[in-house]
């Protein structure tokens, strides 16, 4: 049993690696195509390309991997079916849930995989995406992050820190201002919260601090035309896909101390979970689905596990939306699915006659 487990695996890694990374290069390379006529200002060398091609292969891999395993996993057994092998270990007393148990645990080591690649590999690699396509789009970033504040300069060059900032509201909150004279910190503006009216950012609650004479001024409302407009520095703020689940995570909870519930972020948050525990039940159903079956040719268990895998993103980022929305939980929205396919997976593979 043993040796027979060892030919099938080898089969199924190789088969899984070829089409993975294959598709996840075909993936990056048509998102580099797409993205060619914003990069040309920027005269892009063919290594930067290269580069900007390789950080994003993790973020498709990722989306890729559960219908790899699915495909793999179909055309490894539905071929040893129709060469009468499965049958040839039954008769000889096999039993097919001990064949299939080092698949069953590489179904599981690849969803942690997919989760660790996630939560480590994936946000570094997509900020040096984001980096590459900001040089080559001739954007210069405006501002950056330190301590999970925002750090900007003001049109005079003051730096300005932002405690928070809300892009869909426009709306941020815990401004500091420094105003530098020649050698010297001149003047300190704090500011409970700012907002854009469309033409210029509005403070409120401002405390003004003159350094040189002590003196300390309360101000209700200001109207501060320092700052650019926020279209010009929101590109700069950090997406989801560039963040880790614990970062991801203390943003959520300071917006929500900050009195806002963001949906989006929170279906980003459970997805970021829910999405790398596919690859478990795609091998589940694909080792169910071609045992006991003539499925076909190999041609036919592509189409059927890339028919499956549709089915399955087509559901999933439908009820992704739903969460967006609000329309239905945001947890539930990230799990109803993957849950849905991993009750149907367990069924069938219980269901596989001995």
């Amino acid at each position: 049993m043993f040796i027979v487990q060892r030919l099938y695996m080898k089969d199924f890694i190789k088969i899984l690696l070829l089409i993975s990374i294959g598709l996840s290069v075909i993936f990056s390379l048509l998102d580099l195509i797409n993205k060619m006529d914003d990069f040309m200002p920027g005269r892009p060398s063919a290594a930067t390309l290269v580069l900007y091609t390789f950080f994003n292969l993790p973020k498709f891999f990722i989306y890729l991997l559960p219908m790899s395993v699915l495909i793999c996993s179909l055309f490894t057994f539905s071929q040893a079916f129709r060469r009468g092998e499965i049958t040839a270990i039954k008769t000889a007393g096999g039993r097919l849930r001990k064949l299939y148990l080092p698949f069953v645990i590489t179904g599981f080591l690849l969803s942690i995989l997919a989760f660790i690649a996630g939560e480590i590999v994936v946000p570094d690699f997509s900020k040096r995406t984001a980096d590459i396509r900001n040089t080559l789009e001739n954007k210069k970033r405006s501002s950056s992050f330190s301590d999970d504040a925002l750090w900007l300069k003001s049109k005079d060059g003051s730096p300005v820190k932002i405690d928070l900032y809300i892009v869909e509201k426009k709306l941020a909150k815990g401004i500091e201002i420094f105003i530098f004279g020649k050698d010297f910190l001149k003047e300190k503006i704090t500011a409970e919260k700012a907002s854009w009216n469309g033409n210029t950012w509005t403070l409120e609650n401002i405390t003004r601090y003159e350094i040189e004479t002590g003196r300390i001024d309360k101000i209700k409302t200001m109207d501060y035309s320092g700052l650019e407009s926020p279209d010009i520095f929101a590109e700069d703020i950090k997406k989801p896909d560039e963040m880790g689940i614990n970062e991801l995570y203390r943003y959520i909870q300071r917006l929500k101390n900050a009195g806002f519930n963001n949906l989006k972020l929170i279906v980003d948050l459970n997805s970021k979970i829910s999405f790398p525990v596919i690859n478990i039940f795609m091998m589940l159903i694909g080792i169910s689905l071609s045992s006991g079956r003539r499925l076909g040719g190999g041609l036919f268990s592509a189409g059927l596990g890339l028919l499956i895998s549709l089915v399955y993103w087509f559901g999933y980022t439908f009820m992704l939306s739903l969460g967006y929305s609000g329309i239905i939980h945001p947890v539930i929205s990230a799990w109803i699915i993957p849950l849905i396919f991993g009750a149907l997976a367990v069924r069938f593979f219980m269901k596989i006659p001995e």
